[in-house]
Formats: structure tokens, sequence, C-alpha cells
């Protein structure tokens, strides 16, 4: 990402903009694949614990402790900086963000906490208890409370929370169970990271505005819903990685290959318009650099709509091939539209590339 110009400190009564004092936005601003394996890399021998379901060698979206009596304890964490102007809403995309990885895995949150780092010589107190505001919102909507939290001093705006779930363990849904077969779905459509990138640049109509607030404050719920089913065999959300890079993690922990189609794969309508002016994030470069060679060659619109960092995105499913019928029958029923309610690829044996693109 561009490094933002020094932000005048507002005046009482001013606007605030809160992307002018970041210099990253939402989960653009995650580290990219491979300085997180050089970061997580270690030669100290792991404290084996049994309980232990989902950890850190599984790459998956969060944490899975075994309770003992058939059910699971899910815990994860995610803040950014900001990736929109208007405090309230981005305490509610980075709520919704944080909880989608317990949706995620199949679970129900129960539990949030708040992480809050604020540069009080810049910014006003009131205008981070608006971004409190809208994460209560949001986790009202998914049924738990913002119990608490911890807030410090800090030289950017930064918010998430940390979020407590349960799951039925027969439920627990992971981003490295997929078999060969599945067929893949998204729940979202692609492109919030680029329609990010032009409002930074002055560009982003207020229709896209609209559509991009929408899918990032949108809660991945039906994930319980799926953790449900038998036949979903393996569920991520898809974030700061891009669609590509979520897809390979889940390629990579299953020992499958993926077979996509660019065109069944959904995609704001107007992206095209903004990828003509050049509007893309940095970390859509950063996550292409990490794990392209992973990937079969593509063009440069595939490229950067692949691997376009999401924020709040939704969930890639991998569904039983003889269960998509009853599965894309429940994506209608609960609204997603249908370029959701599609197919868009499907997993087949080990191969030398992860994912392969057909045009």
């Amino acid at each position: 990402m561009n490094q933002p110009h020094t932000p005048i400190i507002p005046e009482p009564g001013e606007p605030v903009k809160l992307t002018a004092y970041s210099h990253g936005a939402g989960c653009g601003c995650k580290i990219s694949p491979a300085n997180l394996d050089k970061i997580l890399h270690t030669t100290v021998p792991a404290v084996p614990d049994t309980r232990l379901l989902v950890g850190n060698d599984k790459r998956d979206d969060a944490a899975v402790l075994d309770l003992g009596n058939g059910s699971a304890l899910i815990s994860t964490t995610d803040f950014f900086m900001p990736i929109v102007d208007d405090a309230y809403d981005f305490g509610r995309i980075a709520s919704a963000n944080a909880i989608s990885d317990v949706y995620a895995m199949g679970g129900k949150p129960v539990l949030a906490i708040a992480i809050l780092g604020w540069p009080i010589d810049k910014l006003p107190p009131q205008v981070a208890q608006r971004v409190l505001e809208g994460s209560r919102a949001v986790c009202a909507a998914a049924g738990i409370t913002l119990a608490g939290g911890h807030s410090i001093d800090c030289p950017e705006p930064v918010f998430g929370l940390a979020v407590n779930g349960m799951v039925r363990i027969a439920n627990l849904k992971q981003n490295s169970t997929a078999t060969a077969g599945c067929r893949l779905y998204l729940t979202k459509r692609i492109g919030v990271g680029i329609l990010s990138t032009a409002q930074k640049k002055g560009l982003l109509k207020p229709e896209d505005a609209a559509i991009a607030l929408e899918s990032m404050t949108r809660l991945n719920s039906l994930g319980e819903k799926f953790g449900e089913l038998p036949y979903v065999k393996a569920m991520t959300d898809v974030t700061g990685f891009g669609l590509l890079g979520h897809l390979a993690e889940m390629c990579e922990g299953s020992g499958v290959a993926a077979i996509i189609e660019m065109e069944k794969i959904p995609v704001i309508p107007s992206l095209d318009w903004y990828l003509e002016r050049k509007c893309f994030p940095g970390g859509t470069t950063r996550n292409l650099n990490s794990y392209g060679h992973k990937v079969s060659e593509l063009g440069e619109r595939p490229r950067f709509i692949l691997a376009d960092p999401q924020t709040s995105g939704g969930l890639l499913v991998a569904v039983d091939e003889n269960h998509t019928t009853e599965f894309e029958q429940l994506l209608r029923e609960n609204g997603l539209p249908d370029d959701c309610c599609q197919s868009f690829g499907s997993l087949t044996g080990k191969n030398d590339e992860l994912v392969i693109t057909v045009r």
C-alpha cells in the first residue's frame, strides 16, 4: 500500500477520514504468506496437547480445543487498520471479519473481546467510541456480547476482536479436509480490495461504495449451518490472501489440486472499470509473489481478481459432488445471488500446480 500523507489533526466538529491515518487497509494489512511462513517457523519442539484439535500447524482460521464432552472451543483473533473512513462502519467491518473465523470452522460465536489501538494525539476518543458502537451492533446481530477488551495508545488506529465460539466436534470444518471430486463455492463476490483502492484514489462510485460496505458487514453466519452438513468437506473464509491464496492453502493442506473457471467466479460487476484505471492494492502483488509459483500461469485480469485481498470476504466451501443440488438450493433459500449459487470449480488429485485456471 502507498504510505499515507501526514494527516492533519481534525478540528472539533470536522469530519474524520480514518483511512488518512493508516498505511494499510483492512485485511490488506496482513503479513504476506511468505513472510508468515518465516515468522511461524520454529526449531523449538511443540508441547504436546492432545486436546488441541486445530493449532498453528494446520494454518486454519482458528484454534480449536476439545472440551471432552463432544464439543470444542473455537478461539480466534483478528484486527486491522481502517478500510473505510467512517468510524462506525470500521467497527462493523472489523467485527464481522473477526467473527467470520468462528463461522468458517462451522461454529457458533459466543463471546467477543475488543482490541483497540488509538492515536490519542491525533484522533479524539469520541471517534473510537463510534468504532466500538459499530462493533456492538455487529456483535448483537451475531447474538453475542462485546464483553470487554484492551486498548493502547498507538501510532495508527487499529481495531478488531478476539472471539470465542462453540462447535460440536462432529460439525467441525477445517480447510485441510477437502477431497478430490468436491465442487467449490464462494458465498460473497470478489473485489472489495479493488474497490477500497479506488476509494483511496477518489474514484469509487457511490453505488459501489454501498456494495462494498454491504459485503464487508454481512455476517458469514451460514457457516454454522454448513457445519451441520456432512457433505461439506472443507471450509475457510477468504480474506487478505485473496481467493487464490486461501484456495491454495486448502489444496495444500488436503493434498489435492483445484481447477477453476474464471467466468464462474462471483465478482463485483464493476471491477473491470476500476482495473482499467489501475485500482488494485499493493497486497495483490505481495500475494502473488508469495504463492504465484504454486498456481498455473495467469493473465493480467485473473491475477488482479484472484489475488485481490478481501476484507470480511465470503466462505470458500468444498462440497461433495453428489450433493451439489441440495447445497445450491440452500444457498438460494438464504438469499445469495445467482453467481454465488453455482460452483466455480472442482478439486482433483494432487498436481504439481495447486490451482489450475480455465479461461
